[in-house]
């Protein structure tokens, strides 16, 4: 893809072992979807993305890995999130109690606390996310 313009970059979790083992989800098709806290877009006041966005997936090596489009983008409680979004996350999870376990240990971790400038943030029913669905339109590496 030469000549082309800079795409705005998607990040997966932190660079590391979970951002690997996301990446390598979305390449084989696993991984279709993924869940962002909204405070994290007001933290960096950023706007939503729109649907049709795409992005550069990112590696933990600041590499561009392909291309995604969003094709959806919903805001909801946390509390609301279905079983068909958290299985098209790809991350192996079975139910949506399983899913949450494993986001909010995400959620409520140092790194993320940081990011979000807030030592005792946590999340329950009522937090607002926003559940992204994407595909990806060209490999890059």
């Amino acid at each position: 893809m030469e000549n082309r313009e800079p795409l705005k970059p998607y990040l997966l979790a932190f660079p590391g072992p979970l951002r690997d083992r996301l990446v390598a989800a979305v390449l084989s098709g696993e991984k279709v979807s993924t869940t962002g806290l909204l405070a994290e877009y007001e933290a960096e006041r950023e706007e939503l993305p729109p649907v049709g966005e795409r992005s550069a997936l990112i590696d933990s090596d600041g590499r561009e890995i392909a291309v995604v489009e969003l094709t959806e983008v919903r805001v909801l409680p946390l509390g609301s999130v279905g079983l068909q979004h958290v299985l098209d996350e790809g991350e192996g999870h079975t139910s949506v109690a399983e899913w949450r376990a494993g986001h909010e240990a995400f959620w409520h971790s140092e790194e993320m606390r940081e990011a979000l400038d807030d030592p005792g943030f946590t999340v329950d029913d009522d937090t607002m996310v926003v559940a992204e669905r994407f595909r990806v339109v060209e490999r890059l590496l």
